[in-house]
């Protein structure tokens, strides 16, 4: 690994994003106001700063920023561009997570179209803000988005049986974003970010159809790189960095989606699975997404800092871990308050009570991988 890394800091904070429609009722997300984070964004830059945590995972409002088409309001993006350009937030920004203006078709050719213009001009507002490189995520979880929105109907437009057809739409969108962002800012970053999963057969019967399925979970990737599909206009420089999300339902029996526990003899270590998507691509990674809920985070992350402590032993360039969301958030369909942060719902003046063990504990990884990166740095 080499002495100074991608990011400013190791460990990353992720504020929730998401912005899509739900199959419930059709009400549109916005995580970024149920958490407060728009209201107090000032507030919560400072603590993860004062944290030791440098890096954050945010995003961009597409629906609000576009309300008629090609007419860009920035006003929901300019504070947290501002906010982290004075404390010297290093920031991943999520262009598209999940939502997208309502007057738009995701299958039709003018998505793809709208979705450059936006990422030029977000390009342009983040350069004449501010002299920093950007890193960019373009779409997040292309393989989940299509799944969710095309195959399953959880997602607005709540289609099914087009996932594959959603997928080579996202491909499409991702790579016109990134050349106009490079038009405007050829140094930019640019992270792929897809769930990392592991998919085993009930029977011998089941396997081949399990194992195709876990391949599955790399054909954006593949279809990004130009392997997969190259007439979508792939190429291996859209593979700049790969962020891999990793949850504990992330290993499933298949069929029936029974989840693999971690103890039991077919779950893999998360280690493992990261040194294969490290030897398909050959490109830095970086942990994009891990979290859980309640008084397992602690375990988790204990988990977590273990495998990828061992994988970066065994060569594989771990950049980062994002814990997400790093502030309590609801849930999606029911609104529930999740106890998955390090920090609380903000009170009135903005103050989010701190979770004193996951505390304890990821000042402790960070003096672990505080110290794998120094040894690695001297080799």
């Amino acid at each position: 690994m080499p002495d100074k890394g991608l990011f400013q800091s190791f460990f990353m904070g992720g504020f929730e994003c998401s912005t899509h429609r739900r199959h419930i009722d059709g009400k549109r997300l916005d995580m970024i106001a149920a958490t407060a984070h728009d209201q107090f964004v000032v507030e919560d830059y400072v603590r993860l700063r004062d944290f030791g945590i440098t890096v954050a995972r945010d995003g961009i409002r597409w629906h609000l920023i576009e309300k008629t088409p090609y007419n860009y309001d920035f006003s929901s993006v300019l504070p947290m561009i501002r906010a982290a350009r004075e404390l010297g937030i290093q920031v991943i920004w999520d262009l598209c997570h999940y939502g997208f203006p309502d007057d738009l078709d995701i299958f039709k050719p003018e998505f793809v179209r709208r979705y450059a213009r936006l990422a030029h001009a977000f390009t342009e507002l983040h350069l004449n803000e501010t002299d920093s490189i950007p890193f960019v995520a373009p779409i997040n979880e292309i393989s989940f988005f299509s799944w969710a929105s095309g195959e399953v109907g959880y997602f607005y437009p709540f289609a099914r049986r087009r996932g594959n057809e959603l997928k080579t739409q996202l491909v499409r969108a991702a790579i016109e974003g990134i050349e106009a962002i490079w038009s405007v800012e050829p140094r930019a970053r640019i992270v792929q970010i897809d769930p990392l999963i592991n998919v085993v057969g009930r029977s011998a019967r089941s396997q081949t159809a399990a194992e195709n399925y876990r391949l599955s979970q790399y054909q954006a990737w593949d279809m990004l790189a130009g392997r997969l599909q190259p007439e979508l206009g792939g190429a291996p420089k859209y593979l700049d960095i790969i962020g891999v999300n990793y949850y504990r339902d992330n290993q499933w029996f298949h069929p029936g989606g029974k989840k693999i526990a971690r103890g039991q003899p077919l779950y893999r270590p998360f280690g493992n699975l990261l040194r294969e998507i490290y030897e398909r691509y050959r490109r830095p990674v970086f942990i994009a997404e891990t979290g859980i809920e309640f008084d397992a985070r602690v375990d988790w992350l204990r988990y977590i800092g273990r495998e990828a402590r061992a994988a970066m032993r065994n060569g594989v360039p771990i950049e980062g871990i994002c814990w997400y969301s790093i502030i309590n958030c609801p849930g999606w369909d029911d609104e529930r308050h999740c106890y998955n942060g390090l920090w609380d719902y903000a009170n009135e003046a903005g103050e989010r009570e701190i979770y004193v063990p996951m505390a304890r504990e990821l000042h402790r990884q960070m003096r672990l991988f505080g110290q794998i990166q120094k040894t690695q740095g001297e080799i």
